[in-house]
């Protein structure tokens, strides 16, 4: 936990706020070294059943910090050691979000740029203002998003990656919806609570159903399809062996809410 982030927990859903509107949010080291901190603890926590990522100020994140990046250039090797470092700590946390055990969510209230829209692609939900926006702008300073490209490119079609990063222009949140880069646009005023129902909806569920579907997703992504199907059924088949599908489905033919063990 640093001075950058706020997490503070309400009924079961972590919301962790990025705090630090000066650098309109940017992914510095400090910042993310936070996030990692905060994913890492609530991953353990039982009573963290799904993550909520927001942030104050205009800007969801603007990426990463180029003051600090700029600064590195005098360092002996001109800063190459500094940005694979950089680079590795990102991914560090863009894989944190996604082998997450529990659902992680972006609400998007402002601007979120290069390495901030691959946090919002990172997520396994996204919600956004209307008046939000998104782009990849690298190429307009001469470093290309490959890194958020690669989040993007999973999140939207090839053609609409393509174009986001070629023009590095900012899309509104309406587009961002059409091309799947996020689940919904929504009023401001009624992003929060559109959120907070969504994450409370999935809280409701068993954990260990969730975390088994999660990773079950993202795993058989990257799989041919006769083996996604083999995987998945793996997957299901133990899922069923489990203390919380006797129980929903007991529940489910009985007419009565579950009871929950969230145990696998």
């Amino acid at each position: 936990m640093t001075g950058l982030i706020d997490a503070q927990n309400s009924s079961g859903v972590l919301r962790v706020t990025l705090n630090d509107p000066s650098t309109r949010n940017s992914l510095s080291e400090a910042m993310m070294a936070g996030l990692v901190a905060v994913l890492a603890s609530a991953a353990t926590d039982h009573d963290v059943r799904a993550v909520v990522l927001a942030a104050t100020g205009p800007a969801f994140s603007s990426g990463h910090n180029l003051k600090e990046i700029t600064a590195h250039r005098k360092d002996a090797d001109g800063g190459a050691a500094y940005f694979a470092k950089l680079f590795d700590q990102c991914a560090a946390l863009m894989m944190a979000i996604v082998r997450h055990p529990k659902p992680v969510i972006a609400e998007v209230n402002g601007l979120a740029s290069a390495a901030g829209c691959q946090l919002v692609a990172s997520c396994d939900l996204a919600y956004a203002a209307d008046t939000a926006s998104f782009c990849t702008p690298g190429v307009n300073i001469g470093l290309f998003c490959s890194t958020p490209m690669v989040a993007l490119s999973r999140n939207v079609a090839p053609k609409h990656a393509m174009e986001m990063l070629l023009t590095g222009d900012v899309i509104g949140a309406r587009q961002a919806q059409a091309i799947g880069l996020i689940n919904q646009a929504v009023p401001a005023n009624e992003l929060g609570e559109v959120v907070a129902s969504v994450a409370m909806k999935i809280a409701a569920k068993s954990m260990a159903t969730v975390k088994t579907g999660k990773q079950a997703f993202y795993r058989q992504l990257d799989l041919p399809l006769d083996e996604a199907y083999a995987y998945t059924a793996r997957v299901m088949t133990e899922n069923l062996l489990t203390r919380d599908a006797e129980e929903g489905i007991a529940a489910f033919i009985a007419k009565r809410p579950p009871q929950w063990t969230d145990t696998e």
